[in-house]
């Protein structure tokens, strides 16, 4: 998101942009690729307060309009660079989920910095944006953000050129991408893929991705002997051939914000079948562009991915409506015209003239 953000507003008049990144990843070598200017601070060899000491003399050069942050730990950065401009620089942050308590108690140290950002949030930063009606709720009901200093700004995608596979494709493919960590609960769509070859031996399922859960779910798939119908893609760098691949995309997550890969899948008119979490219940309409699936037992998931692997005329039919949606509400344009408008309001506000840095 942040990569299709940055890329759109770089293509703005009068907008400047500068990025500061805590590592070197994928990320930065997107931005390197598409020209954007960005200094990496590492973290692995930097201390907390050299990062700080380094980001603040950027910031000083720079004298930006807005410092726009992502994440608990880029929050706190964001504030206390802040403090020691010469300027009033706006302080905007998006909220991308909510904390992920779903492997056991989390360390002392990470509840006070947890704290310590939402606590920035409430009384700090001058906006900040939920990529859902979902997040912006838990903002205010649980962590005390004021209602006037919250948006709501959905993700956005560049959509891509629809192409025919039919002559490529071999059989029925039911796939998912993401980081294998507790809160995407990829040993439920195991479960799934368990009940469904039940049923039909011949359709097959894909998980791209990669991440500490690895281990857990390659004894689950094996456990149920699923090692013929159930391939772990690893990183997929060419995210378009692997959705293009998909007859259904399956989502098994315990908690969402506004998930770039169902938003993907969509796009590229694959039928979406996710559980009635967070915010995917503002993507999908239940029956018309997808299925939204209110348990969380592997049966139900089951019968929804049966149901369209059994009636093509159905599926299509939710592709193409899938599709629409994420044209008329999702897409690229939409997302970053949002943020400009907002960050104009904002460092009007803030009383700060000109255009935007």
């Amino acid at each position: 998101m942040a990569f299709h953000l940055l890329r759109g507003l770089s293509t703005l008049p009068g907008v400047d942009l500068f990025v500061i990144l805590l590592n070197k990843g994928r990320l930065s070598d997107e931005l390197e690729r598409v020209g954007i200017p960005t200094c990496i601070l590492d973290e692995g060899k930097r201390s907390f307060l050299e990062i700080v000491r380094l980001a603040a003399r950027m910031v000083r050069m720079k004298e930006p309009h807005i410092l726009h942050s992502h994440r608990y730990k880029e929050n706190i950065l964001s504030y206390l660079v802040s403090l020691t401009s010469r300027e009033n620089a706006a302080l905007v942050s998006t909220q991308h989920g909510m904390p992920e308590l779903y492997n056991g108690r989390r360390s002392l140290l990470h509840r006070l910095k947890s704290h310590a950002n939402y606590r920035l949030l409430a009384t700090r930063f001058d906006k900040t944006i939920a990529v859902s009606a979902d997040i912006k709720e838990s903002l205010t009901r649980d962590y005390g953000v004021q209602e006037r200093n919250l948006e709501i700004i959905r993700n956005g995608i560049v959509i891509p050129e629809l192409r025919d596979h039919a002559g490529e494709k071999h059989g029925f493919v039911i796939g998912s991408a993401g980081r294998f960590v507790p809160v995407k609960d990829y040993p439920l769509m195991v479960e799934v893929a368990k009940e469904v070859s039940a049923k039909d031996h011949e359709i097959r399922f894909e998980l791209a991705g990669d991440g500490p859960m690895l281990g857990d779910i390659q004894r689950l798939i094996s456990r149920y002997g699923l090692e013929e119908c159930f391939t772990l893609r690893g990183f997929v760098s060419d995210v378009c051939t692997f959705y293009d691949g998909l007859d259904v995309f399956l989502n098994t997550s315990l908690h969402e914000g506004i998930p770039m890969s169902v938003l993907e899948a969509m796009a590229h008119g694959v039928t979406p079948v996710v559980p009635r979490v967070g915010g995917l219940g503002e993507i999908i309409e239940d029956g018309g562009d997808g299925y939204l699936v209110d348990t969380r037992n592997p049966r139900d998931f089951a019968e929804r991915c049966l149901s369209l692997y059994n009636n093509g005329t159905l599926r299509r039919n939710m592709a193409r409506a899938a599709r629409k949606k994420i044209i008329g509400h999702f897409s690229l344009e939409r997302m970053v015209n949002d943020y400009l408008d907002m960050y104009m309001r904002t460092v009007k506000k803030a009383g700060r003239g000109g255009v935007g840095k």
